[in-house]
């Protein structure tokens, strides 16, 4: 099962959890997201700051996968940030188009595509994607972009028969390990953990996520 940290920012934060045994880490750049990593809504060379240029080298040497997380951006955004911290894998928020991401695979990004659930009928939307994106995330639905850190109902997604795999997002916190444990779901390929472990937007609690893992991974 993948599990993957998102909303990270703080180097020091980014260096304790890669020892944690996760294997990807999800970085915002959406500006209305206070998880977000930059300021100004643009990442350039010669407008990083000091700041961000040790962020951004802490990410770059960071030996986990790196998921950029965008919602309505351009394809010559999302490429040129991509190009800036090494992304492994652009995921996508917003209302971007099965063409859109098969432009981002011609061009040989890897993509996850976000879907916000609540009921069955949010699942069919995802058949439009099938064969354009590599992965689906299935996040609770809410008025805004972005995680509502509360859980839906997971039974929704036996209505999910797709050929693409997902993975779960949605107010997943320390206790949610025993309901993972006890899902099943033949394109499940892992979990998308944030809110529910921080301390504060943008800083993980470490030792919540440590144990938590310990108990998924035991299992």
């Amino acid at each position: 099962m993948i599990i993957k940290v998102c909303g990270m920012r703080n180097p020091e934060n980014i260096r304790e959890v890669e020892g944690l045994g996760v294997d990807w880490i999800g970085l915002i750049f959406f500006a209305g997201s206070p998880r977000k990593i930059m300021d100004n809504g643009q990442w350039t060379m010669d407008n990083c700051d000091k700041r961000y240029s040790n962020c951004q080298l802490s990410i770059v040497n960071c030996q986990l996968k790196r998921v950029g997380v965008f919602v309505n951006a351009s394809l010559e955004e999302m490429m040129e940030t991509a190009a800036l911290f090494r992304l492994d894998y652009l995921q996508l928020h917003g209302n971007e188009t099965p063409e859109d991401c098969h432009a981002l695979q011609k061009r040989g990004y890897l993509l996850i595509k976000a879907f916000s659930v609540a009921t069955a009928d949010d699942l069919e939307r995802t058949s439009a994607y099938e064969g354009r994106v590599d992965y689906f995330l299935f996040d609770t639905k809410c008025d805004n972009y972005g995680g509502s850190g509360k859980q839906f109902d997971w039974s929704v997604l036996e209505a999910y028969t797709g050929e693409t795999p997902f993975l779960l997002s949605g107010g997943l916190r320390p206790e949610s390990a025993e309901a993972i444990r006890c899902f099943h779901h033949p394109r499940l390929a892992g979990i998308d953990l944030n809110s529910g472990f921080e301390i504060e937007p943008g800083l993980k609690d470490v030792e919540k996520l440590k144990r938590f893992i310990h108990d998924i991974k035991q299992a």
